[in-house]
């Protein structure tokens, strides 16, 4: 028997039209460097995504053509998000915290013919701007980008007139809606071209309860940049459901952040652990008022049990995410299972997370490619597959990447009987000491908790006797002493005896990749070159 049910293509077209007829009285919120906001409705967006999409198609953009973006988040950087798509075109979100030459291969690599600028980067753009082959125009938000020479010109020239309505071409679900690219932290960064069909499901998973709910009566502060796996969906799912947006562009310092939070009382947010240390950190005049969330997700890196505590006391849930670019990128969500005590809420919190909807599958391999039981104790490297994570990177061929259909994720870790993942590590960043594993994440996780730490990375270093021992690089709060036999004593509880540091270091900072994760790699190359100043313990 077959289906009677209708075949419609699941499209961002779809997505699009719901949002901007059923909610268009929702709003978008954009605010300036010096606090000032702009506030449109979702119809006034979708008007300027229209008559984009118009102007776009006068100059020559079709089926397939890639149009880029090296924007923060803003109300017109949100328009392109549908402007491109819908008119069947591919839209290529560019990140604006990688090296010059990495966005100049990303942007070549793939074969963007519009990039639309803002102004506030032109300057960091234009020494790259003759290397960018393929670029006939730069489409500059907020400015005219005469820095960019001859082929820059203002966004507002490239709008219609109002009411302007874009040429409607059937969409193919099975083709790319937008690329975004890895960060690149281990080689070129590679492209995931993001499909119809699977940006239109991944948005309907996020807005399912037991991920993130969204729904209309939120309000999101988008504080993860859209350059990064697309906002981590939220643009899609958030205009799917009537959301209202906060989009707070590059200004995400703790007291901008804080008067944002008074002004717009956000309902919910995601982020890397170093916003939401900064936000919990501050209290100049006073803490910043949190209340108004339902629930905060934040990813990117391991979240420690302290932040989850520190969040708590605030009144506010945290859930972790675990996800990949490759994986668009929800994949696994740290919410406790059913009839968990509440005793045990932080210590689910903690772990990376289970699958976050039906389709997602997750398994882990031991070296062999073999599946391993989830007995809590079995360590290898974690592999996924469902329908919106990748099958292959765009232009490239990675046969190692990938599993008979599984995507190998580089992330090593383990499986319990509820089946949650606990990473320990990736596979690049595992420490092998004595022919035994070490978790990084572990120790930093432990060492997090201490009063005193602000930020820390574990890295592995050579070891005469042990071939490769943890050395714990750490940002203490300002006056606090490192103090290696006090720290020790702290982490002794929390972890195996053998596994603490013989080596610990202050740093001003921790160095951070451009999607705000710890660059443990930058860390290894600093040491090997003598630039981090070793302490160790004065008495075991």
């Amino acid at each position: 028997m077959k289906s009677t049910m209708s075949a419609t293509p699941l499209t961002t077209r779809l997505i699009y039209d719901h949002g901007r007829t059923v909610h268009h009285r929702s709003l978008v919120t954009t605010y300036a460097a010096d606090g000032s906001s702009t506030t449109l409705t979702y119809a006034k967006v979708a008007e300027r995504a229209d008559r984009l999409a118009v102007g776009l198609q006068r100059m020559g953009v079709g089926p397939g053509d890639v149009v880029g973006t090296y924007c923060w988040n803003h109300a017109d950087h949100l328009a392109a998000y549908f402007a491109v798509p819908c008119m069947g075109a591919v839209l290529h979100t560019a990140n604006v915290r990688l090296f010059p030459d990495q966005v100049a291969y990303v942007v070549n690599h793939a074969e963007d013919r519009l990039l639309i600028v803002d102004q506030a980067l032109v300057d960091q753009l234009a020494p790259i701007a003759d290397s960018l082959e393929r670029v006939e125009r730069f489409l500059v938000v907020g400015g005219d980008g005469a820095a960019l020479g001859e082929r820059a010109m203002p966004f507002e020239e490239v709008l219609a007139e109002p009411g302007a309505v874009p040429e409607r071409l059937e969409l193919d679900e099975g083709t790319a809606a937008s690329i975004c690219y890895t960060s690149g932290t281990t080689g070129d960064p590679r492209g995931v071209a993001y499909g119809h069909r699977s940006t239109f499901v991944h948005s309907l998973a996020q807005c399912a309860t037991n991920a993130f709910g969204i729904s209309q009566d939120d309000t999101i502060m988008l504080m993860v940049p859209m350059f990064h796996s697309n906002a981590w969906g939220l643009p899609y799912s958030g205009w799917m459901s009537g959301a209202d947006f906060v989009m707070p562009q590059s200004t995400l310092d703790a007291a901008s952040v804080a008067r944002m939070f008074a002004e717009r009382r956000p309902t919910f947010t995601a982020g890397v652990p170093t916003l939401f240390n900064d936000l919990l950190n501050h209290a100049d005049p006073e803490p910043v008022d949190l209340s108004s969330l339902r629930v905060a997700v934040c990813g990117g890196s391991a979240v420690t049990g302290a932040l989850i505590d520190a969040m708590r006391e605030r009144g506010v849930p945290m859930l972790q995410g675990w996800g990949m670019t490759e994986t668009s990128p929800l994949c696994a969500l740290s919410h406790p299972p059913k009839h968990s005590p509440p005793e045990e809420d932080t210590f689910w919190r903690s772990k990376s997370g289970r699958a976050s909807s039906a389709g997602i599958e997750l398994r882990i391999v031991d070296d062999e490619g073999a599946e391993l039981p989830w007995d809590g104790a079995s360590v290898g490297e974690i592999e996924v597959r469902g329908p919106w994570v990748t099958t292959s990177y765009h232009g490239i061929d990675t046969p190692e990447k990938f599993d008979d259909g599984w995507l190998r994720t580089g992330d090593v870790g383990y499986g319990d009987a509820e089946r949650f993942v606990q990473l320990t590590d990736r596979a690049k960043d595992v420490i092998k000491s004595g022919g035994e594993w070490i978790s990084s994440l572990d120790l930093e996780d432990g060492l997090a908790s201490h009063p005193d730490v602000l930020e820390v990375a574990v890295i592995g270093v050579a070891d005469e006797r042990w071939e490769e021992r943890p050395l714990a690089c750490l940002v203490l709060r300002e006056g606090a002493p490192l103090d290696p036999a006090a720290l020790a004593e702290h982490l002794a509880p929390q972890v195996a005896r053998w596994w603490i540091p013989e080596r610990w270091a202050a740093l001003a900072e921790i160095p951070k990749t451009s999607v705000g994760k710890a660059d443990k790699r930058a860390l290894r190359d600093r040491y090997a070159a003598g630039e981090i100043e070793i302490v160790t313990p004065t008495h075991p």
